[in-house]
């Protein structure tokens, strides 16, 4: 069966800011590698080649990596949006490109999911469509998804008050639809697929149906998330082909040193003074450098990043081209945006965010 996919890409990432003020939330790294090239890799693996990127905040940093994706073996379509259409209203902009049945993928879900397994479950379940859904101990900040025995979903309740959801099956974000549902999505203004569309779905008779897993699933929307899918990437909870230990290109300039506490991923060019701590659950970017008798514990840094000496990074976010300079104290929820100096013997709150760049900060 021929399937497209649409990755919804538009969002501006205003949670994950400063990050988001020079990368756009696709683009921000997993491991040195962009989540959305991450995307792109399960959809590859899933035999799916034809994808449209409804794409709106900073759309030409995404079309300058992918191109039109034959460098993927892909064909990439770009649907730039001028205003926010919402999850529907970005589908039914892109309708002109669709030809048969089709995935839906947020662009900011971190999931282990087997597209191929679900592809196989709306195949044999027929129907308008098959959403993916997962458990979650507290239900209450999502929307719930209610089905009856055969899958067939009856009821979507978004963010019930705690205490009264009505299930714990929660909407993962991910759908596979058939063209028709386009029929339901007006056209020339924000629709929440979610709000309106599937209801209105189910209030026709149409079937949709739920494909319930126990699959990695993260958004990776808030900074405490973020660096939450980096330690389960390290841990191997989410699978991501990173091998336990320290790994990455750069995985030799960590060799020997009597402080490194894995796991780790260390990127190519990467530079470390044998007296440094680092680790456990630490990314390093390409081309980082790490001083003497600085140490790094549970955070990620992105290219470039400098850490004078004595320095000290504890569960922040640094980005790329940020210098930290000597003695300097990077607090636990810290979160550096792009390109910033940070003076000798600064010492920054918890939940420090500074950006956007150029910016010092005094020591």
């Amino acid at each position: 069966m021929f399937v497209q996919a649409i990755v919804l890409v538009g969002g501006e990432g205003t949670r994950l800011r400063p990050l988001t003020y020079g990368t756009p939330k696709p683009m921000v790294p997993i491991l040195n590698v962009p989540f959305l090239a991450r995307t792109m890799e399960r959809l590859y693996a899933a035999e799916i080649r034809d994808v449209i990127l409804a794409a709106g905040y900073m759309p030409q940093a995404i079309v300058d990596y992918f191109g039109d994706g034959s460098g993927l073996g892909m064909n990439i379509t770009y649907a730039i949006e001028e205003t926010p259409l919402g999850t529907a209203g970005a589908i039914k902009n892109v309708e002109r490109h669709i030809t048969g049945p089709f995935f839906v993928l947020n662009g900011d879900v971190l999931t282990s999911l087997d597209l191929r397994s679900m592809r196989e479950f709306h195949h044999e379940k027929g129907g308008i469509g098959a959403l993916h859904l997962i458990r979650v101990e507290d239900p209450s900040p999502f929307g719930c998804v209610v089905h009856d025995d055969a899958g067939r979903i009856t009821a979507f309740v978004e963010k019930p008050p705690k205490g009264t959801e009505p299930t714990d099956e929660i909407n993962a974000g991910t759908y596979l639809l058939e063209r028709d549902i386009l029929d339901l999505i007006p056209a020339g203004r924000a629709v929440s697929i979610e709000r309106e569309t599937f209801p209105q779905a189910i209030a026709e008779g149409k079937a949709l149906y739920a494909f319930t897993t126990a699959d990695y699933w993260l958004d990776l929307g808030r900074p405490e998330q973020y660096l939450a899918a980096h330690r389960d990437v390290l841990s191997g909870a989410m699978p991501l082909a990173v091998e336990p230990g320290i790994n990455g290109a750069g995985r030799e300039a960590l060799f020997g040193h009597p402080r490194v506490v894995p796991p780790i991923f260390a990127a190519a060019d990467v530079v470390v003074d044998a007296s440094a701590t680092i680790g456990p659950n630490v990314v390093l970017g390409r081309g980082c450098s790490i001083g003497a008798a600085a140490a790094v514990r549970e955070s990620v840094l992105w290219e470039h990043v400098s850490v004078g000496a004595g320095a000290i990074i504890e569960e922040a976010i640094v980005a790329s081209g940020v210098t930290i300079g000597a003695n300097a104290r990077v607090a636990h929820g810290s979160v550096i945006g792009h390109d910033v100096t940070i003076d000798p013997g600064a010492i920054l709150e918890p939940g420090t965010r500074l950006g956007a760049p150029p910016e010092r900060i005094p020591g």
